[in-house]
């Protein structure tokens, strides 16, 4: 079914609540196995209305954030998605108390009952009108950062449309579109605190209602993880630290050599040549049909599923006015079809977001088979994986995108990969630090993150610009805001994409197999055995960490970047 022929409606919840208890009454009393897997087969058929119908309204809402329909409809869900996820609860307590629960692992995975589990462990219905809350005023920034409108150059633009003017290779165009962009933050920022601070505010309630200290463990329950914990993660950041930081200084200062400059600043960072980054060699009706290639080239799944996703009307790509920021992947899981939402805007970005969203894509495409809610994406590290592989997998298509600046997009990708992982962690450690010390000030708040670029950005200038000196930079990245604590989430799953990057590059075609033998597993499997499943390295291993770092390392470090300069 295409998207513009789903037919949107309202869900009763209502009516959904008494099916579903009226299922989970049969349930308690069915005499076998095979009773119970049949009614659990029917409750998900009942979820998946009010889980694909919520999806259609937040794709139409951040399509357009300034509809009044979908703006609505968006608000009711914003209200109903937390008594939503009470009924969910109950049926998870009746899976885990079922009597016949070891054939029910049996037929489903023991994945779904962990799941179970941790949900019933964060949530109670005392939490709901905490939950309502939270989604609002989720809803409320993500709306606030779509309305921005920057006059630049004789235009109007959005935070997404002044990208390019920031990889300008004119420094006095770079510095000063940052500047105005800026400007719409520091307009903001006493919203953007506020907006903060209560959703800090209303995490601590909950996790004060359901029993525990502070929002922390809440907050890992809620992104699903059962073999890692913040003391493993807190060792993964200090590798990060002692390993990685050194290496993107000594990148940062080789990208300052290249742009003949005396002192990198922030504004500097997006440009990685002077004579300007590569960029995608045509519109965004051409670049579709240059992803259409590729897939068709890279192996016949990928082939079949990009015309999928064409045919069906599953990718929303190009920027416009009052869309939301930012790029996702959701799944239909009434028509088992993966949507695309994204922003592009003529810069390289766009060719990163159709390989790393498409990833993402193509892993629920392969693993709609699995027919759970839960299993359609697996644990947010490990969904990762699959995009962020995808970037590098899809490395010998690139030319159909940049023709002779291939090679300038190879290094600026690798190397930004590698020096994303210092901000990754501080984004980590910022949220660690928020939910430990949920009195703090905005302004201790903002003094903490400045600390923590120091720590993991020494290279960062802000020339003197106040807003960012005093901290404010965090202000933009959204997961702090609407997903707590998934962030980390990419930095291990980074270190899981260079070892398909360097498989890709010994054998592709045993890549590819073991790729996507890891897509097709869905969300079956927890993190760590999902890692193994693809034939990977724990990012938790330290060896590994090394190893892995090494190899990018070294292709960088022998890369001749000056002959692209």
């Amino acid at each position: 079914m295409k998207f513009s022929e789903i037919n949107y409606t309202r869900p009763d919840l209502d009516a959904i609540r008494e099916a579903i208890r009226k299922m989970l009454t049969e349930f308690a009393e069915a005499e076998s196995a095979a009773a119970q897997i049949e009614i659990v087969e029917k409750i998900y058929l009942t979820r998946s209305r009010f889980e694909t119908m919520g999806n259609v309204a937040n794709i139409k809402a951040t399509v357009n954030t300034t509809d009044p329909f979908f703006e609505k409809e968006q608000q009711y869900f914003d209200n109903n998605f937390p008594l939503y996820q009470e009924l969910v609860s109950e049926f998870y307590k009746a899976l885990i108390n079922s009597k016949f629960k070891s054939e029910l692992e049996i037929k489903f995975g023991k994945q779904l009952f962990s799941i179970a589990e941790l949900t019933i462990k964060s949530f109670s219905p005392e939490i709901i009108e905490e939950l309502q809350k939270e989604n609002e005023l989720s809803t409320e920034y993500t709306n606030l950062i779509a309305s921005a409108e920057i006059e630049f150059e004789g235009g109007k633009y959005n935070l997404s449309g002044m990208i390019p003017f920031k990889l300008s290779t004119d420094r006095a165009v770079r510095k000063a579109a940052s500047v105005k962009s800026d400007e719409f933050f520091v307009k903001n920022a006493e919203a953007l605190d506020r907006i903060f601070d209560n959703l800090v505010k209303v995490r601590h309630r909950i996790a004060l209602k359901l029993g525990y200290i502070n929002f922390i463990p809440v907050g890992y329950m809620r992104m699903l993880r059962t073999d890692y914990d913040s003391t493993m993660v807190k060792e993964f950041r200090k590798q990060v630290e002692e390993k990685i930081v050194p290496l993107a200084s000594a990148l940062r200062e080789r990208q300052r050599n290249r742009l003949g400059i005396d002192k990198l600043m922030n504004y500097d960072e997006g440009l990685d040549f002077l004579s300007g980054n590569a960029k995608p060699q045509g519109s965004p009706e051409w670049i579709v049909e240059q992803g259409q290639k590729m897939y068709a080239e890279l192996s016949p799944e990928t082939g079949e599923f990009f015309q999928f996703m064409q045919e069906n009307e599953l990718m929303d790509l190009v920027n416009k006015p009052n869309k939301a920021g930012g790029g996702y992947c959701t799944f239909l899981s009434e028509t088992r079809s993966p949507f695309i939402f994204s922003n592009f805007n003529g810069t390289s970005g766009d060719i990163d977001v159709l390989t790393h969203e498409a990833g993402h894509a193509f892993q629920t495409y392969c693993s709609r088979h699995l027919e759970l809610e839960e299993y359609f994406f697996p644990t947010s590290e490990a969904a990762e994986i699959h995009s962020m592989s995808m970037e590098f997998l899809t490395w010998p298509w690139m030319k159909l995108f940049f023709n002779g600046q291939t090679e300038k997009y190879k290094f600026a990708h690798l190397s930004h990969s590698l020096m994303f992982l210092p901000y990754g962690v501080a984004v980590d450690e910022f949220q660690h630090f928020v939910y430990e010390n949920p009195d703090a000030s905005p302004a201790e708040r903002n003094l903490f993150w400045r600390s923590l670029e120091k720590k993991y950005l020494p290279h960062r200038n802000y020339d003197g610009n106040e807003y960012l000196e005093s901290g404010g930079f965090w202000h933009r990245q959204a997961h702090i805001y609407k997903h707590p604590f998934y962030y980390i989430d990419y930095c291990l799953a980074q270190i899981c994409a260079f070892q398909f990057w360097k498989k890709s590059i010994d054998n592709r075609e045993a890549a590819m197999k073991d790729y996507i033998a890891l897509c097709r597993e869905g969300g079956s499997k927890p993190f760590l055995e999902l890692v193994k499943i693809a034939k990977l390295n724990s990012p938790f291993e330290e060896a590994a960490f090394v190893e892995t770092v090494a190899e990018v390392s070294n292709w960088l470090k022998d890369f001749n970047e000056e002959k692209l300069n």
